[in-house]
């Protein structure tokens, strides 16, 4: 399922996502969290924010769309490595988009895909999704690769 939300009007007095922000990509498989999360971005400054259920949803998306900023769940329903598609983003082209991945359980992402991103472990408030989102942008992972040597 992709569903696509417009903004309203932005509340004055917050936080708010840098400019350039302005579609964000959710994977996330609970209903419930990926609209609360939805909400923190909207309300954080974002312009649009597209919700994906699945990793196949996701990369259905990605194909059509480039996002500014991806908030990714890694355990999703229909496959429980969904950091796989963070190790695709270099693809995209030379601007990879943002990564914040969201979890229960941190220790299951492997460390070269988790530093490609803040972790947020579940369950986290909305001020630190929008902080990680306005934290410094990390490198990805072929940049990693390169300057590892491995």
């Amino acid at each position: 399922m992709v569903k696509f939300v417009q903004t309203a009007a932005k509340k004055p007095g917050k936080r708010r996502i840098p400019a350039g922000f302005g579609l964000i990509l959710v994977v996330e498989d609970d209903g419930i969290l990926a609209m609360s999360i939805e909400q923190a971005l909207l309300d954080g400054g974002a312009g649009e924010v597209v919700l994906c259920n699945s990793t196949e949803a996701a990369l259905a998306f990605l194909r059509e769309r480039k996002p500014d900023a991806i908030i990714l769940d890694v355990h999703l329903a229909d496959r429980d490595d969904g950091w796989a598609i963070a190790e695709l983003l270099d693809d995209v082209g030379p601007n990879r988009p943002r990564i914040v991945f969201s979890t229960g359980a941190p220790q299951d992402i492997p460390e070269k895909i988790a530093d490609l991103g803040p972790v947020l472990v579940k369950p986290y408030e909305p001020a630190e999704l929008i902080e990680a989102i306005r934290g410094p942008q990390r490198r990805g992972l072929f940049s990693l690769l390169r300057r590892t040597g491995k």
